[in-house]
């Protein structure tokens, strides 16, 4: 148990780039309501964040409850049917997963999205057999930068957090994993180094990874 190592992903941006379809989504659910946010306001208010803090954020009011629950479901409705048509995984995660797996990795994912996205791109995707852990926002209290989600995937898949590696694509994600006292690979799909936390390395794909290159930050 000892030499065992877990990997933990991020799903938006670093599974699949859902990103630019976010965005669309969220510029019809703004658009309708008079808003235009523009691409400085989306990169810095919306890649990484929880709903909560999304809508909180460019509607100007404390947007929670039930009011949070059915403006996010109106929302979320909107990205699903809108980003369905192109799922797809970010170039070499599957034979990278396949290689982690078969080396006895053990793997998990923690996303701040809803369950209902993670489970429309786990459909399309086939990675949740492979999967000790799979925690969507609805499983914490706390979103990231809070190290929650990264502490009970921990804890899932049954090791100590410096038996993790967290590969995140946002400032709060990766905040979250460095949180967690966790081992983190960027993901260069929303951001540059430059805008992230320091990481241990940073990749834009993972057609250049390995068991043993993970294995090797240990």
């Amino acid at each position: 148990m000892k030499n065992e190592i877990a990997v933990i992903f991020d799903m938006d941006g670093v599974i699949v780039h859902t990103n630019p379809y976010h965005s669309r989504a969220f510029r019809e659910f703004f658009s309708v309501r008079n808003l235009a946010p523009t691409d400085d306001e989306f990169a810095q208010h919306m890649f990484g964040k929880s709903n909560s803090y999304i809508l909180t954020h460019f509607l100007q009011r404390k947007i929670e409850g039930e009011e949070l629950r059915l403006l996010e479901d109106e929302k979320e409705s909107l990205f699903r049917k809108i980003y369905e048509p192109f799922i797809g995984p970010i170039a070499g995660i599957i034979p990278f997963i396949d290689d982690l797996y078969q080396n006895g990795a053990k793997l998990g994912v923690a996303t701040s999205a809803p369950s209902a996205n993670l489970d429309l791109i786990l459909s399309k995707i086939p990675l949740r057999k492979k999967m000790g852990s799979v925690l969507a926002s609805e499983h914490v209290k706390k979103h990231k930068p809070d190290p929650e989600v990264y502490l009970t995937s921990a804890k899932n898949l049954g090791l100590s957090p410096d038996q993790c590696v967290v590969f995140e694509d946002s400032f709060s994600g990766v905040s979250a994993a460095l949180n967690a006292g966790m081992k983190v690979v960027g993901v260069l799909t929303s951001h540059t180094e430059d805008e992230l936390p320091p990481c241990n390395f940073y990749i834009s794909d993972y057609t250049e990874l390995s068991f043993a290159k993970i294995k090797a930050l240990f």
